[in-house]
Formats: C-alpha cells, structure tokens, sequence
C-alpha cells in the first residue's frame, strides 16, 4: 500500500514533466549526483596521496588525518546550502536550483585536480583545496535533497519509493566507475607514480564530465506539482517554517545517519581501510568497493519498490536494528583473520543494510517534510547527518584505531549509527503525523 494511502495527511498532487521518458528524466535530474559522489569517492580513495601532496608531514598518521579532515570539511559547509540553496530550490523552482548545484559542484572538482601541491604553492594550496571542498559542500547540502525531492514531485501514484531510490542508485554508479578507475590505475601505474601524479587522473576525468553533465541536465523540466503551487515561499518564510518544525529536522537527521555513516564507511573509506589497515593490496581494496557499489546499486531500486508495497518503517526498524547488532561483531571477524575473502564478505553485508534501509529511508523523509518547504527540509536533515557523522567517518574511524589499537573499532561506530536510525523510526510512529504534533507537516 503506498504511504500516501497509510497517511492521507502526506498525499500530494502527481504530475509528470511532459516529452520525456520517466527513464530520461530519472537520468538527467541524477547526473550531478553522480558527479558529487564521484568526487568524493576519489577524493576518499586517495587521502594518503592527496594528504602527502598538500599536507606533507613526517607522520603518515598525520598527513592521512589532515588529509580526511579536509574531506571532512565539505560537510561543514552542508547544513548552509541546505539552508541558502534549499530555500532558493523552494522558491524558484527545483530545475534551476539543480544547475546551481552542478555548476558549484564543478568548482570544488577543478580546485583539487588542478591544483598545484605544498612543494609547489607552499602554505596557499592546502588552503585553496580546503576553500574549493567548502564550495562544494555548499552545492552538496542540497544536491541530494534537490535531487530526491524532484523525483518524488515526478513519480506516479505508488512508485515513489522506486523513484526515489534512483537518487542513490546514481551515487553508486559513481562508486563502481571510480573504482574500476582505480583498479586499472592500479594496474598500470607503478605505486611511486601514484603518488605523485596519479591520482590526479580520476580527478581530471571528473572535470572532462562537467561538460555533458551540464547539458544533461539543463534539459530538465520543471515538476508539474512545483509549477501547480500557487504560492511559493520567500527565504524567510522557508527558514521560519523549517525552524517551526525543528523536531521533524532533528529525527530526520537521526534517521539519516545510519545511511551516511554506512555508505562512507563502506565506499570512501573502504580503500584506505583495506590498505592501511589490514595491509591488502590497493586492488583487491578497490575491488571489493567495486563489487559493493554493484551490491547498493541492485539493493536501493528493489528495496524502494519493495517499500512502496510494504511500508518504509518496517524496512527501516529492521535494518536499523541489524546495523546496531552487527556491524561490530562482523569487523571484529574480519581483524582476526584479514583476507580479501573477509573484507568482500562484511563489505557485501553492510551493503545489504546500506541498500535496505536507504531504500526506505530518502523517500521517507522526503514524505514527512511540509511540501513547501520539502527541498530545504530534506536538505538540512540530510546535510546534518552528513556533516556531523557521515563525512567524518573516515577520520572518526582512522582515530578510533588509533586511539584504541582496536582495528574493529569502526563497527562500533556503524553500530551507534543503526541505534540512531532505529530510535527515530520508533519516534516517527503514525500516530505523530498529523498536524501539530511535530509541527506542519506535509500539506
């Protein structure tokens, strides 16, 4: 049964952009996803060289920290765009908010892989790659939400869970190209050219893609039901009406950090666990991040279809609660005997909980978000979690092992993020939706 129907209160108007395929549109509203994700995927996969090329140091602990905590950084910048950007995505209309977003997006691809290094630059190229990964944090805090609000506001009547999961579908698909990128960079570079020049390469690739990116998606139309609404908010009015509803806000980015944390601990920083950590090699790393893109990619549509037929919050109190009980206990497995078998085994089975609950979850919070203001409402929530948690996995991580010399510590951090998850989905119960009870929810 569609949510609309379990929750009449959160049903809205369908419409359709005319003279394209529902395949067309989905593809062209998801390809600045892709390219965000690319970006940060690269950027993840290659901290060590990144941190020895800007952030030189005689500690390769160190170097690796400024390096993540850069990557970090963007985040920050999330819960701005979200507010800045969402209310003009609010405003002014979901197609050119997500040009916007692309454009900005661009700028923080070309400011690390063209920038010159510390050797080159001194002090100013750490400080230019830091300012380009803020700029596109900015675009970030509301790239998802844009994207996940378009498709919902597009969706025909009980698909909106299918539709939806695209969103992150596309991020996957960055994932796998990145890593099959990698792999073959692997393969043909020796490990000394690697660090020095190339891991420039699928930084650069990402910026020859800007191009078609961009033509791709200004071909977008606007959503029927964004056109079909009479009134439409200012700035001030959106953040008067996401602050009256800063309960929903707080428990949307409760959900969303068993998404984040799984997704970054499993894709971003995966290489660079394999690695340094449990001492694989970088393609056998790099592989198994390829096979678990592939393994989000077929989870998110089949779980979002799924969620439409059964409900999201079954999916969510499920894998929630499988995220708490087992992320630490399936670490713990593969530090006792590290193999590559290992890391694809747990790397698959987080994957399996990262594709379930996600699945459920974009749509969810799309639904449980006022209407007028739902792209800057999804967008904080999302950008919170993100920023606090998600984009800080790597370095949470990296510091966990070394702060306790448990290599299995990182599960401990997925486990807090599953029992967050599953605390706002036992707090988001039917009974609060309805007007008042958590504020103005969906009109």
């Amino acid at each position: 049964m569609p949510a609309s129907a379990r929750h009449p209160q959160l049903s809205v108007p369908e419409s359709r952009p005319s003279g394209s395929s529902p395949a067309g549109r989905i593809i062209r509203v998801s390809v600045g996803n892709f390219l965000e994700m690319y970006d940060f995927m690269v950027f993840g996969y290659y901290a060590a060289a990144i941190g020895r090329a800007f952030f030189p140091n005689q500690s390769e602990y160190a170097s690796l920290m400024l390096a993540l905590m850069t990557f970090g950084t963007g985040y920050l910048m999330r819960p701005l765009g979200a507010m800045v950007l969402g209310a003009y995505i609010d405003r002014h209309g979901r197609r050119k908010g997500l040009l916007l977003t692309l454009s900005l997006m661009a700028v923080g691809t070309l400011s690390v892989g063209c920038m010159p290094g510390y050797r080159t630059l001194g002090l100013i190229a750490p400080l230019l790659v830091v300012a380009g990964r803020l700029v596109q944090g900015l675009s970030a805090g509301v790239e998802i939400g844009g994207v996940s609000v378009y498709l919902a506001e597009i969706a025909p009547p009980g698909r909106k869970g299918f539709y939806v999961s695209w969103q992150s579908g596309s991020q996957q698909v960055a994932v796998v190209f990145a890593a099959l990128l990698g792999i073959l960079l692997a393969s043909t570079l020796a490990p000394a050219r690697m660090t020095a020049w190339g891991w420039r390469i699928p930084l650069l690739v990402g910026c020859l893609l800007v191009p078609f990116l961009f033509v791709l998606r200004s071909s977008l139309a606007e959503t029927g039901e964004f056109l079909a609404r009479q009134h439409r908010p200012t700035a001030p009015e959106v953040w008067r009406t996401v602050a009256q509803n800063w309960r929903l806000v707080i428990l949307g980015m409760m959900l969303t950090i068993t998404t984040t944390v799984t997704f970054y601990l499993i894709t971003a920083y995966m290489p660079t666990y394999g690695t340094s950590v449990l001492h694989l090699s970088t393609k056998q790393s790099m592989l198994v991040t390829l096979c678990a893109g592939f393994s989000n990619f077929f989870w998110l549509p089949v779980m979002g279809s799924l969620s439409d037929r059964i409900g999201r919050r079954p999916l969510l109190a499920v894998f929630a609660s499988l995220a708490l009980l087992t992320a630490y206990p399936a670490l713990a497995w593969l530090v006792a005997s590290p193999s590559f078998g290992r890391l694809l085994a747990v790397a698959l089975w987080f994957s399996t909980i990262f594709g379930s609950y996600n699945g459920a979850m974009v749509v969810f919070l799309t639904e449980i978000m006022p209407a007028r203001v739902r792209a800057s409402g999804f967008s904080l929530a999302y950008s919170l979690a993100a920023g606090i948690f998600g984009g800080f996995t790597p370095a949470i991580s990296t510091y966990l092992i070394h702060r306790t010399g448990n290599p299995a510590m990182p599960g401990a951090w997925m486990a807090m993020a599953g029992a967050m998850g599953l605390a706002a989905t036992i707090l988001l119960r039917p009974s609060l939706f309805r007007k008042g009870a958590l504020g103005e929810l969906a009109e």
